[in-house]
């Protein structure tokens, strides 16, 4: 499987904090992060990231485009990736055995530091008159890349309700760009906020966004238990005056096991030391706070990760080490 791989280091701009690592015993001279698609956020978000790691570790970090969790979690696991950006109920599904890429228990990936929550959304171009998701019944319906955490629950949730959907794959500005010439009735993703191919998308058309009702959210949690409801807020994107009903899911950024504790300890003090940078990475990264770490309780922390949330008063559960 091939990726599109970019380098961070033309990215660099100045970090409070310096490299700290005073033990550099067995890093590698390079990591590799698994994103997601162009267009998502995680792909924003990793490659500033990935400047942050070059600038303060003197580590190059490649930034790699991935189809986002699924990939993600299976990368890591078999040490193709060092670190990958996952939702967590993918990342529970494949620490149970249950991806749908490798069908084993993924037992080698732990856990770094919480990035953001991942809501479900939903756009349709305003000149339709689908206004509502039972609206969108036989509809065609770009869900994302597959192995994506938007393909994996948009997925489950059209088969689950409606299995005359004619459900198409692609990356998130791919998408956004079939919507907008009609090859597409609805372009449903998984993304922080704002995602950027919405955000485009918005700008250069009238837009409508989709608000889950009472019925749709219950449908949703069915299918993925591990979701929580969400609001995106009035005016996050043009052409949204209102508040937008939906679910979402945690993300977390996660490590092999066989990481250097040293490294493990440096790339979590890093994300969680820097809020104000993290920010500029991208904004979703205003939830990148330590006090998030108890939003985990599915995938083992790292050591290295470990240590810094300990030492800085937050406390891991036992089973969670």
């Amino acid at each position: 499987m091939k990726f599109a791989t970019f380098t961070a280091a033309a990215l660099c701009t100045a970090i409070a904090l310096p490299a700290s690592a005073q033990d550099r015993d067995g890093w590698p001279s390079s990591i590799t992060i698994g994103t997601g698609s162009q267009g998502g956020t995680y792909f924003t978000y990793g490659s500033g990231f990935g400047a942050m790691i070059n600038e303060a570790l003197a580590l190059n970090a490649g930034v790699e485009i991935t189809g986002g969790p699924v990939q993600n979690v299976t990368l890591v696991e078999t040490g193709e990736h060092q670190v990958g950006f996952v939702t967590l109920g993918p990342a529970d599904e494949a620490r149970r055995g249950e991806s749908p890429l490798m069908p084993t228990p993924h037992e080698n990936i732990r856990a770094l530091f919480p990035m953001y929550q991942t809501p479900l959304q939903a756009a349709v171009l305003a000149s339709t008159d689908i206004e509502t998701f039972q609206d969108l019944a036989g509809k065609r319906i770009g869900v994302g890349p597959a192995g994506g955490t938007s393909a994996t629950y948009w997925t489950r949730f059209f088969e689950a309700t409606d299995d005359s959907a004619d459900i198409s794959n692609a990356g998130a500005s791919d998408t956004a760009g079939q919507l907008k010439d009609g090859l597409i009735d609805a372009f449903v993703y998984a993304a922080g906020l704002p995602t950027g191919a919405y955000a485009q998308l918005a700008v250069e058309n009238d837009v409508r966004f989709l608000s889950m009702d009472d019925e749709t959210l219950a449908a949703m949690m069915a299918v993925a238990p591990s979701m929580q409801t969400f609001t995106i807020p009035a005016n996050t994107y043009e052409d949204q005056p209102e508040d937008v009903q939906t679910v979402s899911l945690w993300n977390f950024a996660i490590a092999h096991q066989d990481m250097p504790e040293s490294l493990a300890y440096e790339i979590t003090a890093l994300a969680m030391e820097n809020p104000d940078r993290m920010v500029q990475n991208h904004a979703a990264a205003r939830e990148t706070l330590a006090e998030n770490v108890d939003k985990n309780a599915v995938i083992p922390f790292h050591p290295g990760a470990v240590r810094w949330f300990e030492e800085n008063g937050y406390e891991i559960p036992e089973n969670l080490k």
